[in-house]
């Protein structure tokens, strides 16, 4: 460790790695105070710490302070340009162009892969724009955002809705968090009314519609805090009459395995929005796999970028667009005909 002595009266400054300054003296006296450590900046990025030290040495970036333990800590405004660039891995870009790329780029970049998927999709939102559901948000008339989320739902069908309303938007919201234009409190308050709306459309289901067969077990794993898109495929899966149980987010895999048993669970449904990194997902597949009773299938969605590869373990499958739900459900049913009707059920 390369160390640098200040002069008296000065704090000691110390460089263990590239673009890593440490300042010795009392937090508060040249140090804000409140700032995250490298785990909580993984927890609120979706960049692994390992990534994040990777960076700092290839590409200068992140530039994290050490505190009075010698822990990287890191500017809220470094934090803000993580959460940017998560978003444009996510859409597909590459490290090495997006780390070291100028604000101003990010920017540009952020505004294509915006047209490319949200905007795009909301000029065929049935007559919906989008941007007034955003404006509604933005001005924090929660009862009104609700209840044009609702009219939606009535006017296109909850099918309809879910796919060109329901992703889309939470698409542009979830984009508009990560580049710094809504609150953490905003974001919520999204995420409460379209949950409120999509579980009363699922609730308004006849219960005789939903008794075929597949049994639809859902829920994410440990880490994966983000239910909205679990909720989403619930209701076009109820859509399609499949019984459908969620145990909500953040199960560990053990009580997933013991729930797929206790209620004769045909499917595993998982969702993955891209928090957990690659290798996190792939591994805890792989184990929940060998755990889960060889008839259960599962059934893994999301954004994950580790999703985008076509699966090579058997059972398992990815189903990475919501308009593959009723087509997976289909062809579930084509290989297990005599378990969709209700009458030859177990």
């Amino acid at each position: 460790m390369a160390e640098a002595q200040a002069s008296a009266g000065e704090h000691a400054v110390q460089v263990s790695e590239p673009g890593a300054v440490s300042l010795s003296g009392e937090v508060g006296s040249g140090l804000p105070q409140g700032l995250p450590g490298i785990a909580a900046v993984e927890r609120d990025t979706g960049i692994a710490k390992d990534t994040l030290r990777i960076w700092e040495r290839r590409y200068g970036f992140p530039l994290p302070l050490r505190d009075a333990l010698g822990e990287r800590v890191y500017p809220l405004e470094q934090v803000q340009r993580l959460r940017l660039l998560k978003r444009l891995l996510d859409a597909g870009h590459r490290p090495g162009r997006v780390v070291a790329a100028s604000e101003s780029s990010l920017q540009e970049m952020l505004e294509q892969s915006r047209g490319k998927s949200a905007d795009a999709r909301a000029a065929a939102a049935h007559g919906f724009e989008l941007g007034e559901f955003m404006q509604l948000l933005r001005r924090h008339e929660v009862l009104d955002l609700r209840r044009h989320l609702a009219q939606a739902l009535l006017r296109l069908g909850l099918g309809v809705f879910v796919r060109e309303v329901a992703a889309p938007l939470t698409a542009m919201v979830g984009e508009a968090w990560m580049a710094g234009e809504l609150e953490v409190f905003e974001e919520h308050c999204y995420s409460e009314c379209l949950q409120q709306v999509l579980r009363q459309a699922i609730q308004a289901i006849p219960p005789l519609a939903l008794l075929q067969r597949p049994r639809v077990l859902l829920s994410t794993l440990p880490g994966e805090p983000h239910g909205l898109g679990l909720l989403m495929v619930e209701a076009l899966l109820a859509l399609e009459g499949c019984q459908c149980l969620s145990l909500g987010v953040q199960t560990p895999a053990s009580e997933l395995v013991k729930a797929a048993i206790a209620h004769d669970s045909d499917v595993l449904a998982l969702s993955f929005s891209g928090l957990l990194s690659t290798s996190q997902v792939q591994r805890q597949l792989r184990e929940l796999r060998a755990e889960l009773p060889d008839a259960v299938l599962l059934w893994a969605g999301g954004g994950s970028a580790a999703l985008q590869r076509r699966s090579m373990l058997p059972g398992l499958q990815h189903v990475t667009e919501l308009e593959q739900v009723a087509q997976v459900v289909a062809d579930w049913r084509h290989l297990h005909q005599s378990s969709v009707n209700p009458a030859t059920s177990a």
